[in-house]
C-alpha cells in the first residue's frame, strides 16, 4: 500500500480497498484473536475453541473468514485440520501494531468511536 496525499478521488478510494478489507477482516476480535493465536503456530479447531473459549461454530465461522480473505491455511491430517498463518507478514503487522499501541499510549483506546474505554461512564448513562 503506498501512502499518497489526501483525496476523495474515487481512483484513491480503489486504491485502498485491499487495506481497508484486510483491516476490516481483521477488525472482529474473534478473527483476531484466531489470527493472533496462529502466530504461536498451527491449531485445530478444537484448540482454537478451547484457547478462546468459543462455540465450534462460531470459530468455525470466523476460520472460514480468514481463509476466504487468504490470510490462513488449512492443512488436512486424516480427519483433522491445522490452522495456521498464511503470510508470515501478518506476524511483522501485529509487532507493528504492538509497537504503535505502545507508541500511542491510551489514545485508541480512548478513542469515541472505536475506542475500548469501558470503564467510564458517560454522562447520559450515568443520568439514567
Amino acid at each position: 500500500m503506498s501512502m499518497k496525499s489526501p483525496s476523495t478521488d474515487e481512483s484513491v478510494r480503489d486504491e485502498l480497498a485491499g487495506a481497508v478489507a484486510l483491516f476490516h477482516s481483521l477488525s472482529d476480535p474473534t478473527r483476531l484473536a484466531i489470527a493472533r493465536h496462529l502466530a504461536h503456530g498451527e491449531a485445530r479447531v478444537v484448540d482454537l475453541t478451547r484457547a478462546l473459549g468459543l462455540p465450534q461454530s462460531t470459530v468455525s465461522s470466523h476460520l472460514a473468514c480468514l481463509r476466504d480473505c487468504r490470510l490462513i491455511t488449512g492443512r488436512p491430517e486424516g480427519r483433522q485440520v491445522f490452522y495456521a498463518l498464511a503470510r508470515p507478514e501478518l506476524l511483522d503487522l501485529f509487532a507493528a501494531a504492538e509497537t504503535l499501541l505502545a507508541a500511542t499510549g491510551n489514545a485508541v483506546a480512548l478513542c469515541p468511536t472505536y475506542g475500548t474505554d469501558t470503564g467510564s461512564e458517560t454522562t447520559e448513562e450515568t443520568t439514567r
